[in-house]
């Protein structure tokens, strides 16, 4: 017997321990040896990591598919895996530290601190991976895999030592984004634009004749950042603005340093803002870099690893600087934090009559998403990887289809990254990490090999070759550890988590080595995942792919868009509004979150989510539950041999050719990556076909005398719950799968558990009569139900309903469901007759008049003047709505959110001011 309700949280683990004995999700099972392989690698979380909403979206999705896939008879691998996520992970493990007050890890040393770091991840990392199966995810986990672990390793130290011999890796001095807090350069993704409040600071530089002496005029800058001034190497005007001809070529001396600087032209200074002139600081500005690039400026670095002013000693500076008591108080600043020089720079700017004038001003500000301090754009020594010719044959590949994007218009983004690339800094001043595999003699030459055998062997080779050691002497080194340590030391930097990620589709098969998973499961089929890494991770694991295996690495990108709170604004800890799945999970059960989120997924829309949602959805789930509780209880067993196609009852016949039509809608939409579609689908047969529909009208059936008719439908009800276990196992396994077990349990046995059973075919089994003989009831009772509501009839009275000159076949559908029709649909009498009776509201079902005659039941003319105040209410808001939608201002001002939740308003009222009207002409006619 069935338990009375369905609760996820004692079914869940039974079902996964099913699921792991059978080892379902095992790619490879011998009897898929000759499948069609189905591929998809998991964007790899990172180890810290814990589920947050765009996890739960982005594993819900790929597991329909993979579900979908397994069910259809591929053999399908779902690769697992986790991100050994740099930064993040040595932030954790340092923040441990501290907190115990142990040694940090400079005290402790690389090794000792890596030895720590691996062992935190043994104890606590990995969390991510237990949620996702609480969620569902059918990986085979028996193939994880973590992009430090040997095999990764050794691939991407292939890649590098490749990339390097082909001249497309090279170290170079440029700017980067440096975290002065973590001491390490970060990717662009690592950075978060921050609103601050701040201020423009005029500054006025004299301009100076030939001779270096002042002609009397200034050029009056402004800056958010002016204890940058102290590294500028020019001024920047734009060549066509009038204002400045006169000065172009000319020279300004920098204030305070005294360092004479030319005036440029560059098509960079806008004459539109400000005074139209703009300092130039190369090494603390990416696009003063670019500027100074093309005027051939030097760069000078002002600023430590630490953003400690760097001023004496530092040659760079010091050169060109004009010796006195301004440079001696400037040199004064030496070691100061940033902000700190910045207040005294300020002062002395008053006070010397440099400072113009003070604006305030509010402008973005980057900053460390982790350490949360404000990012240096900084001049430093990193590696970097020439990605041009990578990215041109990345962009070739789409362009000629043999990948594509879904939703398709995400394709002119990934062009418009890829056609503006810049060489990529793959290096990080970490310890976690790949570290590069760079070795450097004292000789000034540097060796990029596989291991440190391999690059001793060549360092010896080249300097015995160069004459800086002999041939014994190279000997003695070979056989001598700390000779060998001293001659050699190792690049200390470690790769940007994002250069192992991009091998991820072919790393985690197998490469290098020639695999057999490699060679069936690559190019894997589908990658899923957020827009916001379509340039970080799915470029360059398009580039990798086709460089190394020449070919891509997926078919098809599918890109999910946000999950956002309910109100349709973005989750942020700050804003307190941040949903977590497990809590959900916890509350609701899996089956309904991942539902939801599925049902909720549409191209190229966000989804709005409120524990609303996903409690109606766990009512979805109640209400199947309830329904197989029935169907127990009515004696609705599983019989062998049971043929859709051949069933005789009108009722089965119209429910099987809806079931057909189910299936095949549910497969079309997750074949088009339709999500919310194959969901709707799904949904829309079990609530209304099957549960609302079908069991009303089997009722009688079940629950009447024994024969043939009550067996048909006893084995027909049987069968659709398979059929309706199989459709909606990807998007609610757990439910799905205990259902499957439970009937199961009688007649004929099962072959396999519903995770590798057979999806269902869309066999044609549709019949045209009884399709119009149930289709007609169904569609008669719809609209009685809803003009009873739209015209406030009371729920409790019978109102009569009148056929008007009813075709012969009409008026005996109804005679033969009149009972039904009048149980359901609330009605005291069924009649016919060849006229509308007065006082009654008009029905149009498949071509044919009926009427409710309501005079007496609801006051005609009071319902008409409900309705015609709601209609002008409704009315009057849409004409609300369209001021604000139409109003510039608005549409610039108004977050995001609050936009597209006007336009859901209007949406909803022209919805809702449709049927008012429809409800006011019909009563109209009844008034007469």
């Amino acid at each position: 017997m069935m338990d009375k309700t369905f609760e996820p949280s004692l079914v869940e683990a039974r079902i996964s321990a099913i699921w792991d004995e059978a080892e379902a999700f095992k790619a490879g099972r011998p009897e898929r040896a000759g499948a069609e392989p189905y591929c998809i690698v998991i964007p790899p979380p990172n180890v810290t990591g814990s589920l947050h909403m765009g996890h739960a979206l982005n594993n819900t999705l790929q597991d329909v598919l993979c579900r979908f896939e397994r069910m259809r008879g591929k053999d399908v691998l779902w690769q697992p895996g986790m991100d050994h996520a740099g930064i993040a992970t040595q932030m954790v493990v340092e923040r441990q530290l501290a907190e115990r007050q142990q040694p940090g890890r400079r005290e402790m040393g690389r090794e000792a601190f890596l030895e720590r770091v691996w062992a935190w991840k043994a104890e606590s990392g990995g969390a991510i991976v237990q949620q996702l199966k609480r969620l569902g995810a059918s990986c085979d986990w028996s193939r994880e895999r973590f992009t430090m672990d040997e095999g990764l390793s050794l691939a991407v130290r292939k890649v590098f030592v490749a990339l390097y011999r082909q001249g497309l890796i090279y170290k170079d001095k440029r700017l980067v984004n440096w975290d002065p807090k973590f001491q390490t350069a970060i990717s662009d993704i690592e950075v978060q634009q921050i609103e601050v409040k701040g201020n423009l600071w005029h500054l006025r530089y004299p301009v100076v004749d030939d001779a270096g002496q002042p002609t009397g005029e200034v050029i009056v800058v402004a800056t958010t950042r002016p204890e940058t001034m102290l590294g500028d190497t020019a001024v920047a005007v734009h060549p066509d603005d009038e204002r400045y001809a006169h000065l172009h070529g000319r020279r300004v001396r920098l204030p305070l340093v005294g360092r004479l600087i030319p005036i440029v032209t560059d098509s960079y200074s806008d004459p539109e803002k400000g005074t139209g002139a703009v300092k130039i600081t190369p090494a603390h500005d990416f696009n003063d870099f670019d500027v100074g690039k093309r005027h051939g400026l030097s760069a000078i670095n002002i600023l430590g690893p630490e953003a400690e002013m760097l001023l004496a000693g530092n040659e760079d500076f010091l050169e060109g600087a004009e010796q006195g008591e301004d440079l001696q108080w400037v040199l004064g600043l030496d070691g100061l934090d940033r902000f700190e020089a910045r207040k005294r720079l300020v002062a002395r700017f008053e006070e010397s009559g440099v400072l113009e004038t003070i604006e305030p001003h509010v402008h973005m500000v980057p900053h460390g998403d982790r350490s949360n301090v404000v990012i240096e754009p900084w001049l430093t020594d990193q590696w970097y990887v020439d990605v041009k010719p990578l990215a041109e044959r990345a962009m070739t590949a789409v362009k000629d289809g043999k990948t594509s994007f879904v939703p398709k218009n995400w394709e002119k983004t990934f062009f418009d990254w890829l056609e503006n690339i810049e060489p990529w800094c793959v290096s990080r001043q970490l310890w976690w990490g790949h570290q590069i595999p760079a070795w450097y003699d004292g000789f000034g030459h540097v060796y990029v090999a596989d291991d440190e055998e391999e690059a001793l062997a060549a360092a010896l080779g080249q300097n015995v070759a160069d004459g800086n050691i002999d041939e014994a002497e190279a000997a003695a080194i070979m056989a001598d550890a700390d000779r060998r340590a001293a001659f050699l030391t190792r690049d200390e930097d470690v790769l940007d988590t994002w250069f192992s990620s991009a091998l991820w589709p072919f790393s985690t098969l197998g490469w290098p080595d020639a695999t057999p998973e490699l060679g069936r499961y690559y190019p894997t089929s589908v990658l899923v995942t957020g827009f916001d890494i379509i340039f970080f991770w799915v470029a360059r694991m398009m580039m990798m792919g086709l460089h190394f295996m020449e070919e891509v690495p997926f078919r098809t990108v599918y890109m999910h868009a946000l999950v956002r709170d309910e109100k349709g604004a973005k989750m942020s800890k700050s804003k307190g509004n941040v949903i977590d799945p497990i809590e959900l999970v916890d509350r609701y059960g899996a089956d309904a979150v991942r539902f939801t989120l599925a049902a909720m997924a549409a191209q190229g829309r966000d989804i709005k989510l409120s524990p609303q949602r996903v409690e109606g959805y766990r009512n979805f789930a109640t209400k199947l539950w309830n329904a197989a509780r029935f169907a127990e209880m009515n004696g609705c067993v599983r019989v062998a041999g049971y043929a859709p196609a051949k069933v005789t009852e009108t009722l089965n016949t119209w429910v099987v050719g809806e079931c057909a039509r189910a299936v095949s809608e549910v497969t079309s939409a997750l074949e088009a990556f339709r999500f919310n579609d194959a969901a709707g689908a799904a949904y829309r047969f079990v609530w209304n076909v099957f549960c609302d529909w079908y069991l009303e009208l089997a009722k009688p059936i079940l629950q009447g005398a024994d024969g043939p008719a009550k067996d048909e439908t006893r084995a027909t009800t049987a069968y659709l719950l398979d059929e309706i276990c199989k459709i909606l196992h990807p998007f609610m396994p757990f439910l799905t799968e205990e259902l499957w077990t439970i009937k199961g349990s009688e007649g004929p046995a099962r072959s396999s558990v519903l995770a590798l059973a057979r999806w269902p075919q869309a066999t044609a089994v549709e019949d045209a009569q009884a399709e119009l003989e149930i289709g007609w009831l169904v569609e008669l009772v719809s609209e009685i139900r809803s003009a009873r509501a739209e015209t406030n009839v009371p729920a409790g009275s019978q109102v009569s309903l009148v056929l008007v000159k009813p075709g012969a076949e009409t008026a005996a559908r109804a005679a033969r469901w009149d009972e039904t029709l009048r149980r359901l649909a609330r009605l005291g009498d069924v009649s016919t007759a060849d006229a509308v009776p007065p006082g009654s509201v008009q029905l149009v079902v498949r071509g044919e008049v009926v009427a409710m005659p309501l005079a007496g039941v609801v006051d005609l003319a009071a319902e008409q003047q409900r309705l015609a105040k709601e209609a002008a209410r409704l009315t009057a808001d849409v004409a609300k709505i369209d001021a604000k939608l139409g109003n510039a201002d608005f549409l610039a001002r108004a977050p995001e959110e609050v936009v597209e939740e006007q336009r859901e308003r209007r949406e909803e009222a022209e919805a809702r001011l449709a049927k008012i009207r429809d409800a006011a002409e019909r009563l109209a006619r009844a008034a007469g």
